[in-house]
């Protein structure tokens, strides 16, 4: 997750010690977040990520000052099943318990450089977090084995997965605004375009990596891996055929193109006449038109149309409005379709 990411390298970037990491470990009933989120705090009291959406911090940052003061982990149960927490409690008004483990840093921890380079290469990585027993001086964070659990109940055990990788192969005016959404979500972003002059660092600032070359080899340039997602809007015919010919040969997360559905019946058409007819995974995988359907017209309501059906496949949901959903806010769907297949 995001925050994750951005607390591992304000950890490798010389942080104001002594810092407390605190980590949502359990949650029962209601919450605003889910077990793993963190918080940053420092001794000059920067803070990066967060456990609430602000209702809890204030009494965490009391707490980070006394862990910081005697160097000892302890934990905070906030308890908002009953109504009297709206007079004498935190006020959340949520019906759920939440669980913060406070542990203080004093050095750079032993589990950041690894996840921080697994990161980088697109890997998972497990946490495990210790958040009692009869031991507090082993309560903590610490990297845990390929299994899903250690053993004991007394430890969180959290996949840490990279950020989602979009390959914008477009680079026009809209293309700023969807690569500026992306990267505010946290997303790893790379530009491409036939057209060396429109992919620049002053145009695309926010951009991990950029790229530029024949449209027929651009996706190999870019190299996009099968977690990534990939998104076609260069809105010159001539370099969509092949950029959707090479992306559809590649097992992608999520592949979008912009554009009518007319114009995607064409290009499919001439990829089948030219001997690459769609598959039918590779037609559930193809989402044209790209986007939601917001009503999208100006480039940022376009950028906000594409980025929420990227998330919305890459989390499994199937867009619905909250209201309309049975399930709890944060509980996974069970195994299936998600966003509906497209009807070519």
């Amino acid at each position: 997750m995001k925050e994750t990411q951005a607390i591992v390298t304000r950890l490798l970037n010389q942080p104001a010690l002594p810092a407390v990491l605190a980590t949502l470990v359990a949650t029962r009933g209601s919450s605003y977040r889910r077990p793993g989120a963190r918080l940053l705090v420092e001794a000059d009291g920067q803070r990066t990520g967060a456990i609430s959406g602000g209702c809890l911090e204030e009494d965490l940052l009391v707490r980070a000052r006394r862990v910081r003061t005697t160097g000892e982990a302890e934990k905070a149960v906030y308890d908002t099943t009953a109504e009297e927490d709206l007079v004498w409690g935190v006020g959340l008004g949520c019906h759920g318990v939440v669980e913060v483990l406070l542990e203080p840093i004093l050095s750079l921890p032993d589990w950041v450089p690894p996840l921080a380079a697994n990161l980088d290469r697109y890997l998972p990585t497990r946490l495990a977090v210790r958040h009692g027993g009869s031991e507090p001086r082993t309560w903590g964070t610490r990297l845990a084995g390929e299994s899903s659990t250690t053993g004991d109940p007394h430890d969180f055990v959290q996949e840490v997965s990279p950020s989602v990788h979009l390959a914008v192969f477009g680079a026009g005016e809209d293309a700023i605004s969807l690569v500026r959404l992306a990267a505010m979500m946290g997303w790893r972003v790379t530009v491409a375009d036939p057209r060396p002059a429109l992919v620049t660092v002053s145009r695309f600032p926010d951009a991990t990596a950029r790229f530029s070359g024949p449209a027929e080899q651009l996706v190999r340039l870019v190299d996009p891996d099968p977690a990534a997602s990939a998104v076609i809007m260069t809105h010159h015919y001539v370099h969509d055929l092949p950029l959707l010919r090479e992306l559809l040969a590649r097992p992608l997360s999520y592949l979008g193109l912009l554009g009518p559905r007319r114009r995607a019946e064409k290009l499919l058409g001439d990829l089948a006449a030219a001997g690459q007819p769609i598959s039918s995974e590779q037609r559930v995988r193809l989402h044209a038109p790209v986007g939601l359907d917001l009503g999208a017209e100006a480039p940022e309501q376009v950028a906000l149309a594409i980025v929420a059906e990227v998330q919305a496949v890459k989390t499994g949901r199937d867009a619905r409005p909250l209201r309309m959903r049975t399930l709890p806010i944060h509980q996974a769907p069970a195994p299936g379709p998600t966003l509906p297949a497209n009807s070519h």
